[in-house]
């Protein structure tokens, strides 16, 4: 997966670093070139390899992963970041399944987005393009080298991953599965390249690779707020965000009490270290006078939720621990969660869009008005009408996969698919037009 002047490890001299970078930019460059002529076809057989080495390889994958996991526990890693970092045989499986699922999409690449004959003859298109060379930093969830290198092969893209040093064992272990479908389908001689896995945990690759301005299209980061402001502040190339996810639950005053209790348990507790889990319940004020607000921490209680409330809260729920101001901001990832007594849902509304951080927020509600209102007026990539933030991801959408959810508001929002690491580029057909 990596260059045979890319094989180093840990921390290197500054010299080595900076021609592993420009190795594996240069490389790249040339595979999207190379996958420039490949079919949507060809690609597809390549995906559906890869699916089948993936597939194949549980058992090696397994191995490679309680590498990562023992170091985990020994470095102390909390629970939520040990559940993000495991691959049990069921995510393996999700992972080629994700696979043939990309594959099974329609190519976004040559699609005509629209057209027109201008007066003068002219036939005008505009046409759906890879970006060319993507780089994607990202932190614990392995699963993400499977998935980013799916989409971006999809889309045509050559990509450069840079996994965190705690997924480094069953990073390298998916890679390899990744080479070996790539391979096995027979691309063309350099597009092999267009799937390359940094091999060195050294912070300075990182920093080289940022400013690459003209040899690397763009970055997306996945991980913590952390991560995601130092590529910001260090990038001279074009950066899509996929900041923290502080998303929220609003219960209105009128709703169904059963639906809301449900929903709020599954939010916040199915899976709560991953980035569509809720971290902050609001609760109109009739709703938790009718004892809404009780039931919903109480089950969350029972789940092993440790609940903080501002002082209304606390008087419905007694055991709820006093939130802080930061508690408001909060992505606990965590099996913590905020919660809050509002007066309306205007107050509601405007407790999101002062500390949400725009990825995804829902209401349960049974009355349409509030709905359309509360979707037309809280700024997030992903807003839902009762149902689990938990929704939010490219597999439910049916994108197969996703390459991040992105909380900016240019290029992409929300979960990114094959479609959405394309852009575009205007083709004019004439018959010998000249301008006068």
């Amino acid at each position: 997966m990596t260059s045979p002047t890319a094989q180093t490890a840990g921390q290197a001299d500054a010299a080595s670093v900076t021609e592993l970078c420009n190795d594996l930019a240069k490389r790249a460059g040339a595979a999207s070139r190379a996958l420039a002529g490949v079919s949507g076809e060809q690609r597809n057989a390549a995906l559906h390899a890869i699916a089948e080495a993936i597939a194949s390889a549980g058992d090696a994958l397994k191995q490679a992963n309680e590498k990562d996991l023992a170091a985990g526990r020994e470095a102390g890693l909390a629970a939520a970041m040990l559940d993000r970092l495991t691959l049990t045989d069921a995510r393996i499986a999700g992972m080629a399944d994700a696979v043939r699922q990309i594959a099974a999409q329609a190519d976004p690449l040559g699609r005509v987005m629209e057209g027109r004959v201008l007066p003068n003859g002219i036939r005008l298109q505009k046409v759906r393009v890879p970006i060319g060379v993507v780089l994607i930093i990202f932190e614990s969830r392995p699963n993400v080298t499977c998935d980013a290198a799916a989409l971006c092969l999809k889309s045509g893209n050559a990509v450069i991953l840079r996994g965190g040093k705690e997924a480094k064992h069953s990073n390298a272990a998916i890679a390899n599965c990744v080479r070996a479908g790539m391979e096995k389908a027979g691309l063309p001689a350099g597009a092999s390249d267009a799937v390359q896995l940094v091999p060195t945990t050294d912070r300075a690759a990182v920093s080289e690779l940022l400013k690459m301005e003209g040899r690397i299209d763009v970055c997306i980061p996945r991980g913590g707020e952390s991560l995601i402001r130092a590529v910001v502040e260090q990038a001279h190339i074009p950066v899509i965000k996929h900041y923290t996810g502080n998303c929220h639950l609003y219960i209105d005053a009128a709703c169904d009490e059963a639906m809301a209790v449900e929903i709020a348990v599954n939010a916040k507790t199915q899976r709560p270290g991953v980035c569509n889990a809720t971290e902050t319940i609001i609760v109109h004020r009739e709703a938790a006078d009718r004892g809404v607000l009780k039931q919903v921490c109480e089950a969350l209680a029972g789940k092993g939720v440790e609940v903080r409330g501002d002082a209304r809260t606390c008087c419905y729920y007694t055991e709820a621990k006093t939130a802080e101001e930061a508690d408001w901001s909060a992505e606990y990832l965590d099996l913590v969660v905020a919660v809050r007594v509002v007066d309306g849902i205007e107050c509601a509304i405007d407790h999101i869009n002062r500390y949400g951080s725009k990825h995804t927020d829902a209401i349960v509600t049974t009355q349409v008005a509030a709905a359309d209102r509360f979707v037309q007026a809280v700024d997030s990539a992903n807003v839902f009408v009762n149902c689990s933030t938990r929704f939010s991801d490219g597999g439910q959408y049916g994108l197969g996969a996703e390459i991040g959810i992105s909380t900016d508001k240019l290029h992409a929002r929300g979960p990114m698919g094959a479609d959405d690491l394309t852009t575009y580029k205007w083709v004019a057909y004439g018959n010998g037009q000249v301008r006068s």
